[in-house]
């Protein structure tokens, strides 16, 4: 993998890094030849986009170890009474990158500068497929201001191969009928992206990758089969789970996995939420400036200059 190269002035920062806990002799884990090792725990830092606060593991760096993906958000939890000021983030340009949006709970409203203006519910999945560039706001949604609620997802950020770059903007809105779901006596797990055992999403991408949301159940355990060659990583939303090296991942920290061997072994002694992702990476340079994620300098000067210029779309009337 290509280092990333960082600009001076990028709104890109990453999370802090921990020393992972050992658990002690009630493990659930069985140490197999093919078990992928763990390279570094992380823990999410505590921030705010807009209004909305947020969890974020990482976002530009890790590079080697998380791409194709490049930044990783979980917005809220955030209970919601009804009536109050929705939960905004203003409109903004993307370009050269795939911010997608997974609501657990909750929905919430998306406008953009193709003419798109919809509400995002529960288990739903949107891909805001930027290409050459595209404005977009985000809040807190109607059925939330009417309701009220809690407030609870991920942003993640997929990173798009250089030819794709520049093609077309788009955007997307999948249902659960796009996703396959296992269920055992020991754990629930949807297949967001990618493949689980007989379970496939019909979610087309540009480049593979996988997506994976987990719930285990009291003393449930997941042997999660991955390619060797691609990159994985798990993050923790409620719980605690075992991992590799009988360490104990919890809630709001990030295992990032070595590539070399194929499976992540999961175990929950009371029972986990959590999510895993990966796929191939695109070993290709990376230049980033904020929401902006291309592979040289200068075609991040060309997205500002269509930026200011307008091409993007005019971030009044996204707003409005």
């Amino acid at each position: 993998m290509k280092r990333r190269n960082f600009i001076k002035g990028s709104a890109i920062i990453g999370a802090s890094i921990i020393t992972p806990q050992l658990v002690g002799c009630n493990s659930g884990m069985f140490e197999k030849a093919t078990n992928r090792k763990v390279y570094k725990v992380l823990n999410a830092d505590r921030t705010k986009v807009g209004t909305l606060p947020i969890l974020r593991a990482f976002a530009g760096d890790q590079n080697d170890y998380v791409s194709p993906y490049v930044l990783f958000d979980e917005f809220g939890p955030v209970a919601c009474k009804a009536g109050d000021d929705p939960l905004r983030v203003d409109a903004h340009p993307h370009a050269g990158v795939i911010p997608t949006t997974y609501f657990i709970e909750g929905n919430g409203h998306h406008k953009d500068s193709l003419n798109y203006d919809f509400q995002i519910g529960k288990g739903d999945f949107m891909m805001f497929s930027s290409g050459r560039g595209a404005i977009h706001m985000e809040e807190t949604g109607k059925e939330l201001y009417k309701e009220g609620g809690l407030y609870h997802g991920f942003q993640i950020w997929l990173n798009m191969p250089s030819k794709y770059k520049f093609s077309d903007p788009s955007t997307y809105v999948f249902n659960e009928e796009k996703m396959d779901v296992l269920e055992t006596k020991d754990y629930a797990a949807k297949v967001i992206l990618g493949e689980l055992y007989n379970a496939k999403s019909k979610i087309e991408l540009l480049a593979p990758a996988f997506y994976f949301h987990i719930k285990l159940k009291e003393n449930g355990r997941l042997d999660i089969p991955t390619d060797p060659t691609h990159n994985a990583f798990v993050y923790v939303i409620n719980g605690d789970i075992e991992i590799e090296g009988k360490k104990t991942l919890s809630a709001n920290q990030i295992a990032l996995y070595q590539r070399g061997d194929s499976v992540i072994d999961t175990f929950a002694e009371k029972g986990a939420e959590f999510l895993v992702l990966g796929g191939q990476p695109l070993d290709e340079v990376v230049y980033s400036y904020g929401p902006f994620v291309m592979n040289t300098r200068a075609q991040i000067n060309q997205c500002m200059q269509d930026y200011r210029s307008g091409k993007m779309g005019n971030p009044d009337l996204v707003n409005r």
